[in-house]
């Protein structure tokens, strides 16, 4: 008599990360540099050719306002070729420009083959030195073929890297279900760039942040990778590239929050010692950068309208949550609260000063017109 399980197992679906073939995918890796306070897209796009703005491919429709504000910018370059891990990059890279002075670079490599390739070029894609002088190379060029067209241009120190790995064909064709059962330790690796296999409390953390539009399709987000399976994914990785570029801007405005905030200090305890000069210009600094950090703060949170696109909307708010962006979010708003209580008690300080010497004029004045009758030679010739 044959055992019954015997006969089920050799129709058992057991699939690990290594019997799991890639047929079709790219890999994305991102930069993103903070190089202007702002960027005239229209400006650049006259004066850059060929691009395109980029636009949200919604999977299903969605209002009209569901887009940028203003869309950004994107244009296709010639680049270096780069290898890593048996990876070769394409010949052409991706850069997007936003309105908020924010610039996001990619390199694709093309994907086929096992799954378990994915480990290696996630490992050798993380802090990877060649391909952030070429990204950072690159944008120098950009640069300077913007021109005055970038404001204040510069590359701030701050830069975000990310990977995407986009698999559009697999087999076996397993749902999404199926593809968390089934491969969430070696899911977690990739997207932790760990060649040690990792614990079940860091695989479910790892992994823990999904979602899926349809039956077939999953979009796993970790902190510095995420894995799409889904053959129409353009959609959600702009989203997530959207994201990574606000988490820059985010650090980039809030470390210069913390340089002013220093400065404000300093300038409102010389004041309060009264070592600052009357026309002293450096309240109306900390007034001048107080709104152009609003203005930035504005636009960086403003500038992706997500209403109206549910899947999308999940999609962001998974990345804002591995971000951490409404931390972020929170600490700026502080930190502009602080600086807008500082600039309030120099404004009041230089207003007081200034009621004090009118009162000062107004007494020499008044003593002046007193004294001038006992002189009565003063005032004629």
């Amino acid at each position: 008599m044959t055992d019954s399980s015997e006969v089920a197992l050799p129709q058992l679906k057991t699939v690990r990360s290594s019997s799991l073939t890639i047929q079709r995918g790219v890999c994305y890796a991102i930069y993103a540099f903070d190089i202007a306070t702002s960027i005239d897209l229209d400006a650049a796009q006259r004066l850059i050719e060929p691009t395109e703005r980029q636009t949200i491919r919604q999977k299903r429709r969605a209002p009209e306002y569901f887009e940028y504000r203003p869309a950004p910018l994107r244009v296709t370059w010639p680049a270096p070729v780069v290898t890593a891990a048996g990876f070769t990059s394409a010949p052409m890279v991706d850069l997007v420009m936003y309105d908020f002075g924010a610039v996001s670079l990619s390199f694709s490599f093309p994907l086929a083959g096992p799954f378990s390739q994915l480990l290696g070029l996630s490992a050798a894609l993380r802090g990877n030195g060649d391909l952030l002088a070429q990204a950072r190379a690159l944008v120098e060029q950009l640069i300077t073929r913007l021109g005055p067209v970038a404001e204040r241009a510069r590359i701030a120190s701050a830069i975000e890297d990310y990977v995407i790995f986009q698999i559009d064909e697999w087999d076996p064709a397993l749902d999404a279900t199926a593809l968390t059962e089934r491969l969430a330790p070696a899911m977690a690796q990739v997207l932790r760039a760990e060649m040690r296999t990792l614990s079940q409390q860091e695989s479910e953390h790892a992994t823990s942040l999904c979602g899926s539009f349809g039956l077939n399709d999953l979009t796993t987000i970790d902190t510095d990778a995420a894995l799409i399976f889904d053959p129409d994914a353009a959609d959600v990785r702009a989203v997530i590239e959207f994201a990574n570029a606000q988490l820059l801007e985010m650090r980039v405005l809030d470390n210069q929050l913390d340089d002013m905030l220093e400065r404000s200090y300093e300038v409102l305890a010389r004041q309060q010692r009264g070592t600052i000069r009357f026309r002293s210009p450096e309240p109306w600094v900390v007034a001048q950068f107080q709104l152009e950090a609003a203005i930035l703060f504005e636009r960086v949170t403003n500038a992706l309208k997500l209403i109206g696109e549910q899947y999308l909307t999940r999609i962001y708010g998974l990345v804002s949550r591995r971000f951490h962006l409404s931390e972020w979010d929170a600490s700026i708003s502080r930190k502009l609260q602080t600086v807008e209580s500082i600039y309030e008690k120099l404004s009041a300080r230089a207003a007081t000063r200034r009621m004090e010497l009118l009162e000062w004029i107004i007494i020499i004045l008044i003593a002046v017109s007193i004294l001038l009758p006992f002189f009565p030679g003063v005032g004629h010739s």
